[in-house]
């Protein structure tokens, strides 16, 4: 026996262990004993084929982001029907390479959500009824108290329907919604989503929540839109009703279906908000700073979203359908940012290559009862008044009827030429024509009329009538009681600070003062560099007729402050 003993051959080294999904290996066991499993065998949801090829991809896209410094990319894939997660890689595994951070897992982390609660914040709007999808929303310099939100391509469409806003994922109209909204309503909507990273006061993230400026994890984030998809798939299933169940949490553990809960009258999102949300998302015309989406071919439609954090942290891309939903995030685990990492370059290639591995499927059913016909200003999107010279009927979700009818459309008087405003104590009221006339506010028109083409400015007013303010004159920055900075040069003198106003007469000429003091005159581009000293100021600009524009602004004194 000893003989033969020796006589077998000695068995080689054991075959490493397959590491295909180590990180939901390492969440089942933090979380085992909360999932109530006893078996010692646990059979997940994760489709095997599918997990291997996105790993493969993962991994092709770590080689190449990998020569930039980019170490860590995140995967998520969900079953929308069933809320079943099909495919999860916390991270592009490295054992190798531990100073790669690659066993964090990136689906529990928490991180910045840059633009991807912009969604979100127009469902919850919509369903308010604080806007239509074609809304227009400013998009001007915009300074609320010290923040000074910016685009992405530092520039102004001066007015954007909401729809638009949000497929280019604009900053400074997200600000304007929420500021609107109030962040403390959405901080609250979020709240009642399970975003459970959210765990300070409303008043810490104020108005920069919608730009990233909270932490959120992939598994949060991916569950509030989860919810959204079953929602509306359930749109025929319940007979127009809600079931809370459809916003649980997705599930790894074929034992652990969600429980069907008692269906309701309403929800956090109606059918036809969500409806409409998910087409704003789908808009493929896509231009700004999203405008490579021409490189995404996809043979079924998707609604998708993208955000890039500050400093170029964090790349997210979260997309879907009604069979199935990607999110996908690449960064660095340790949080340093490099150039190049944004949402459209970084993640929404990844999110798109996975979405060619899944079947295709049709696109939502639209929820008709859920949806009603209205009359809608085409120029300004708001609900049509009895002015509007252009109206369209559109679907919209039924709290549209709370939206405010169109406070662009005005009705002007002019004289028989049509080229001159004139008033009845200096024309004759028989000879006058009214018009109604599409008249944006100063600042935005002064944005709007270079990207819209047939915008029209309203006729000067005739040098023979007077008139009160008329609002031809507004500044666009800085705003009335603005505290302003003006930094000290490098040279050691106090720099200069640039104010900006716009006139609707884009011939006009404007004479500035400041505390009663000359200090120049600007004609069409109305920017003047001024260097104010330290402390409360008067500025006060005049046109060529008289027409006059006073405020308030302090000069901040930031030696004494530091």
């Amino acid at each position: 026996t000893a003989q033969l003993a020796k006589a077998e051959p000695i068995p080689g080294y054991p075959l490493p262990l397959p590491h295909y999904a180590p990180h939901l290996l390492n969440r089942y066991k933090d979380e085992v004993k909360k999932l109530g499993i006893e078996n010692s065998k646990t059979t997940t949801t994760i489709d095997y084929d599918l997990q291997l090829k996105i790993n493969q991809i993962i991994n092709q896209y770590h080689l190449k982001y990998s020569a930039n410094g980019v170490n860590n990319i995140a995967v998520l894939v969900l079953n929308v029907k069933t809320g079943a997660v099909m495919s999860y890689v916390g991270n592009c595994y490295q054992p190798s390479n531990p100073e790669m951070e690659s066993h964090v897992d990136m689906i529990r982390a928490q991180r910045s959500p840059g633009s991807t609660l912009k969604p979100l914040l127009y469902a919850a709007m919509l369903n308010d009824g604080f806007i239509l999808p074609k809304t227009l929303i400013p998009d001007v310099p915009t300074q609320i108290g010290g923040y000074s939100p910016l685009n992405f391509d530092l520039g102004y469409d001066g007015a954007i329907p909401a729809d638009r806003a949000l497929s280019r994922s604009l900053n400074i109209p997200a600000v304007k919604m929420l500021q609107q909204y109030k962040y403390q309503r959405f901080y609250d909507k979020l709240k009642k989503l399970n975003f459970t990273s959210l765990n300070k006061p409303a008043d810490h993230y104020g108005l920069s929540l919608i730009l990233g400026g909270s932490e959120v994890t992939m598994w949060d984030l991916a569950s509030a839109y989860l919810g959204m998809a079953k929602s509306l798939n359930h749109f025929n299933t319940y007979q127009g009703k809600y079931n809370d169940a459809d916003y649980s949490s997705p599930f790894y553990v074929k034992a652990a279906k969600p429980i069907e809960e008692d269906l309701q009258n309403s929800s956090h999102f109606d059918h036809g908000t969500i409806w409409a949300t998910f087409n704003a998302m789908e808009e493929v015309m896509r231009p700004g700073d999203e405008g490579l989406w021409q490189q995404f071919s996809s043979s079924q439609k998707v609604a998708w979203k993208t955000g890039t954090s500050f400093g170029f942290r964090d790349a997210w891309a979260i997309g879907l359908t009604p069979e199935h939903l990607v999110c996908v995030w690449v960064g660095n685990a340790d949080g340093e940012g490099r150039p190049g990492i944004t949402g459209i370059e970084a993640a929404a290639p990844v999110m798109f290559d996975l979405f060619r591995l899944l079947p295709t499927s049709k696109w939502f059913q639209t929820p008709t009862t859920k949806l009603k016909k209205m009359v809608i200003c085409k120029q300004s999107g708001y609900k049509a008044s009895t002015i509007c010279t252009d109206k369209i009927v559109a679907l919209v979700p039924p709290t549209g009827e709370k939206t405010a009818v169109c406070p662009y459309h005005k009705l002007v008087h002019l004289n028989d030429a049509e080229n001159l405003q004139v008033t009845n104590q200096c024309y004759s009221v028989s000879k006058m024509k009214h018009k109604s006339w599409f008249v944006l506010p100063t600042s935005m028109e002064y944005y709007y009329k270079y990207k819209n083409a047939d915008y029209r400015t309203l006729p000067p007013m005739s040098p023979d009538c007077i008139s009160d303010n008329t609002g031809v004159l507004e500044m666009i920055y800085p705003k009335q009681n603005a505290f302003v900075y003006i930094p000290i040069e490098i040279d050691g003198n106090r720099g200069k600070v640039i104010f900006n106003a716009a006139h609707r007469n884009q011939n006009a000429t404007v004479y500035w003062h400041i505390d009663d003091e000359f200090i120049g005159s600007t004609k069409g581009q109305h920017q003047l560099a001024i260097n104010a000293k330290p402390g409360k100021h008067v500025l006060t600009l005049v046109d060529e007729n008289g027409e006059r524009l006073v405020q308030v602004f302090t000069v901040m004194n930031k030696e004494k402050e530091d």
